[in-house]
């Protein structure tokens, strides 16, 4: 296997259309350096900014996803990039796609639009895929609104990441309130959105690419894009499922039992996440965050391009398992499992 090294996010994406992504304290250096120190207890060539990390210390186990961090990972023969960042269109990474690198993680093109919450909203509800109904605000419209929808509601980014700064609004001076502390903020840029509330239960799906995958000791090909088990979510803070980083998800979370997984219901749902990843053309896992209406019927409320990829690799980090880690473990994949398969869908830059 070719050296590893695996980047995080060293600074603010750029504003798109008015419409900034906030980034995680630390830059998803956790996350990669628990799947940094996965890989190398299990014999892989991974290489990291320093000598001898301390697996206390998250920097030292992966390279920013700058010009400098880059290049000092190619120096030391990193020849596999797994991004564990965000990425955007004309980020860094684009420079060196034409080195015959290959990489773990989606296309940067791909994320720059699909990030975009309306824009991929209004794909899926296109390619009748069931979505909540919604509607855009502006930092100009906002306090002459019109609302077609009724509450309650859910306020969202539009370039959001997880739950942070998704709340749920029962009436319009709270709305009005919520949207003035957003755009005063200014932590999102000038728009955000609502969508009608659904008060039945949410799960997540991480979804899979395509490609040759090893389940139970078995190699089994995937021809489209496939499911682990959903996760159901529950303990909700005023009916937001809590960002991860405050309430660690096997608190809140857990997958869904056999029969609950056989349901006419969830195998729907699963339909329309494959066809949802199908038209994105994904490269690495996604998470689709669904809620069922009172019959019962799921609709997707969020596609998240790079799901957290936390796991309890190193000793202080015992509780960290994320939802895609959690969903792995019904199929028999532990955390490295889970780092091995995605490794292998890794993809040639120049191809």
């Amino acid at each position: 296997m070719n050296k590893i090294a695996i980047l995080y996010q060293a600074r603010l994406p750029p504003i798109k259309d008015g419409i900034q992504k906030p980034m995680k304290p630390g830059g998803y250096s956790d996350s990669g350096a628990d799947i940094a120190f996965e890989l190398l207890k299990n014999n892989f060539d991974v290489i990291t900014p320093v000598e001898n990390p301390n697996q206390n210390i998250d920097k030292d186990w992966v390279f920013p996803d700058t010009k400098d961090g880059i290049e000092t990972a190619l120096q030391k023969g990193a020849k596999i990039f797994w991004l564990n960042t965000v990425l955007y269109q004309h980020h860094t990474i684009e420079n060196y796609l034409d080195k015959n690198l290959e990489i773990v993680g989606q296309t940067p093109k791909s994320v720059d639009v699909f990030d975009d919450k309306m824009f991929t909203n209004n794909l899926l509800k296109s390619n009748h895929i069931p979505i909540p109904k919604n509607e855009l605000i502006t930092r100009e419209n906002y306090n002459n609104l019109s609302l077609a929808l009724e509450f309650p509601l859910v306020l969202k980014p539009i370039r959001g990441r997880g739950s942070q700064g998704v709340t749920k609004i029962d009436h319009r001076n709270e709305l009005l309130e919520n949207l003035n502390k957003i755009f005063s903020e200014n932590n999102y840029g000038n728009a955000a959105y609502i969508e009608q509330y659904l008060n039945g239960q949410e799960i997540t799906i991480t979804v899979m690419p395509k490609g040759n995958y090893s389940i139970n000791n078995k190699e089994e090909y995937f021809s489209r894009p496939w499911c682990l088990p959903a996760v159901k979510r529950f303990n909700h803070n005023k009916g937001i499922a809590p960002y991860n980083g405050i309430v660690a998800v096997i608190e809140n979370s857990e997958v869904l039992s056999d029969d609950e997984l056989q349901t006419k219901e969830i195998q729907e749902v699963y339909e329309h996440c494959i066809k949802s990843a199908e038209l994105i053309d994904i490269k690495a896992p996604i998470r689709i965050d669904c809620r069922s209406n009172k019959k019962g019927k799921y609709f997707l409320f969020d596609l998240n391009m790079k799901p957290n990829m936390t796991g309890p690799s190193r000793p202080h980090r015992k509780n960290q398992d994320s939802l895609t880690s959690l969903s792995a473990r019904k199929i028999g994949w532990n955390y490295f499992d889970l780092l091995s398969n995605m490794l292998n869908q890794k993809w040639k830059a120049n191809g």
